[in-house]
């Protein structure tokens, strides 16, 4: 077994990641941490993109919305020095400018297709409870598996996040890994997700 280097272990520590806590993120931003800023929105891209698509945007539509709130998100950044409450702030913003192209899209979709309405979609933005509750859940997920060591955090990205899902040969390619010890591992990295939601307590 090699020694780990000790500088590389303290640079490493040093260099912002997901998995820090939004806090930390947002207090390195105000400093004009470019970096920083990097994985404050790579710790939120896809809870922020999955939410247009939700309201049944292209991806391309999910792409602007995305676009749209990281720019008010960098604005809004002075505001959120107590950033506890970041991800419901994105959540909310988000599911916002879904809910506007939604109706501007059904709006242009009334004036194609005459005799259609809009009786379908609510009269306010009102972020529904059980699409907030979803996405809260889903992003605990997201920070579960960003907080495992990046071994374990890569193959269960790969194996659950990719589609179409890569199959083990290929997954043993990019992670260096033995064909056969593929489910071994996998089985020890679910564990400890299992472990790790737990202590974030995901029910």
């Amino acid at each position: 077994m090699t020694e780990e280097n000790p500088d590389l272990i303290q640079a490493s520590a040093k260099s912002p990641s997901i998995a820090w806590t939004d806090e930390r993120l947002v207090s390195e931003c105000l400093k004009g941490n470019e970096q920083a800023w990097a994985a404050l929105v790579g710790k939120y891209k896809n809870l922020i993109f999955s939410i247009p698509l939700k309201y049944g945007a292209t991806r391309e539509d999910a792409a602007d919305v995305f676009q749209t709130v990281c720019l008010e998100l960098y604005s809004a950044l002075p505001e959120l020095r107590k950033a506890g409450a970041l991800r419901s702030w994105l959540m909310t913003i988000t599911a916002h400018k879904a809910f506007h192209w939604k109706r501007k899209h059904r709006r242009r979709s009334d004036r194609e297709i005459p005799g259609s309405d809009q009786d379908d979609l609510p009269n306010s933005a009102v972020v529904p409870r059980d699409l907030m509750e979803e996405l809260e859940r889903e992003q605990m997920v997201r920070d579960a598996v960003a907080s495992l060591p990046a071994r374990c955090s890569e193959m269960i990205r790969l194996l659950f996040f990719e589609q179409p899902p890569i199959p083990y040969l290929e997954l043993s390619k990019r992670l260096g890994l033995a064909e056969g010890s593929i489910g071994f591992i996998r089985g020890r990295c679910l564990r400890r997700l299992q472990k790790r939601m737990k202590e974030m307590g995901f029910r």
